[in-house]
């Protein structure tokens, strides 16, 4: 019908372009003996660590919602490790502080970190966890690092369940290279948070 392909160079010269040599590589053939596999404790400690990691149920406000997004089947964090959000904080070692966290939610916040096992992360998620975002007001506080050590802020309102797996990831890089905690905001300020839990005399 007079019309001409404009692919046709294209797929003509794909069609009939020489193969590549082969390299015929030597193949590995088990012979019964053992590998040997040399590295430091450490290494595949934070290895380990870093490759299974479940956080704690913690989603506060609208950033919540990405975070549910991010374990769903679209972008799956369950691929990094992060398999299943537990439900009680003695069975997590990583908290996703996902919204803004009122004055009130402090003391809670804080109880909930005080319960997980050691080692244990924090990610703040969202401009509202991480410095109050357009809430600067009494009522927010204006950052949850003044309440629990935040290894990991991910930017946004909301971010996206990309920028929370890049987040993720970096936590990961971090701990496997063996990067400490950043200072507790309460023990080093001596102060003390009155939760709904008071301390027993």
């Amino acid at each position: 019908m007079g019309v001409k392909n404009p692919w046709e160079p294209v797929q003509t010269y794909s069609n009939t372009q020489t193969p590549r040599l082969r390299h015929d590589l030597p193949m590995h053939e088990k012979d019964g003996g053992f590998g040997i596999l040399t590295t430091q404790v450490s290494k595949v400690l934070g290895w380990g660590r870093s490759s299974s990691l479940w956080p704690v149920t913690f989603g506060l406000a609208c950033c919540a919602i990405e975070m549910m997004s991010a374990q769903g089947s679209r972008f799956d964090m369950s691929r990094f490790g992060a398999e299943v959000f537990r439900a009680s904080p003695r069975q997590a070692d990583l908290m996703i502080v996902a919204g803004r966290c009122s004055i009130k939610m402090a003391p809670v916040l804080r109880q909930i970190y005080d319960q997980m096992p050691e080692p244990k992360w924090v990610i703040s998620m969202g401009a509202c966890a991480s410095c109050g975002g357009v809430f600067n007001n009494y009522a927010i506080v204006q950052g949850v690092d003044k309440v629990v050590p935040v290894d990991v802020f991910v930017p946004g309102c909301p971010p996206t369940p990309d920028m929370l797996l890049f987040g993720f990831n970096e936590l990961q890089r971090k701990i496997r290279e063996g990067i400490p905690n950043p200072p507790d905001p309460l023990k080093d300020s001596g102060l003390k948070l009155a939760g709904p839990v008071q301390d027993e005399a």
